[in-house]
């Protein structure tokens, strides 16, 4: 950039220009699971009320679905379509030699692990930010999913090379602000249609 290379600024255009691109899935997939979450009081009943009949919850909770209108798998088919783009790009950037690179940041090496620990903290606050946006309802298993994934995060990225938890992080911050801009465009709709 600039008549230099710098990797870091490249991993960062590259993780926005992979996000941007894949932002009509994104939708998809968050439309999906918000639909998913708002159902399962719902959900949670029928499966009390039949709970010894298996075969006549499957029937009751396909008829549900196809009358709320959701597919509980189309969350699933935005992220395998991405899956293969995600793995291409976390090994190119984890196995990459940044050679002659001119650092970034505080970073002087990118192929190396932060040696200040300031991006595997970020990578586990934005990845808890990303989770804590995303959660409507407050099961157990939320609150555990809430504390040990944006822990596991944090304590990979203590061995991962640096540019690869710099695309980490940049890839969740701009999930963040998708997120942020679909449930407020999500919220402003409801709200007109109330008025």
């Amino acid at each position: 950039m600039l008549g230099f290379a710098n990797y870091g600024v490249a991993i960062i255009l590259l993780t926005i220009v992979i996000k941007m691109a894949l932002y009509p899935l994104t939708v998809k997939q968050v439309k999906s699971m918000k639909s998913m979450q708002e159902l399962q009081p719902k959900i949670k009943e029928m499966q009390a009320k039949y709970k010894g009949n298996p075969e006549k919850l499957n029937k009751e909770m396909a008829a549900f679905y196809k009358t709320a209108g959701v597919n509980p798998l189309a969350g699933c088919l935005p992220l395998i379509i991405q899956m293969p783009f995600l793995i291409g790009i976390f090994y190119a950037i984890r196995d990459f030699q940044y050679a002659g690179q001119t650092g970034f940041l505080w970073l002087s090496d990118l192929s190396h692990p932060d040696p200040y620990y300031i991006l595997p903290v970020l990578s586990a606050l934005t990845t808890y930010i990303q989770q804590k946006q995303t959660t409507t309802e407050m099961t157990q298993q939320n609150k555990m999913m809430m504390i040990f994934m944006p822990l596991f995060v944090g304590y990979i990225s203590f061995t991962f090379p640096s540019g690869l938890v710099l695309y980490w992080s940049v890839g969740n911050l701009i999930q963040i602000a998708q997120q942020w801009f679909m449930y407020r465009k999500k919220a402003t709709g409801a709200q007109e249609e109330a008025n």
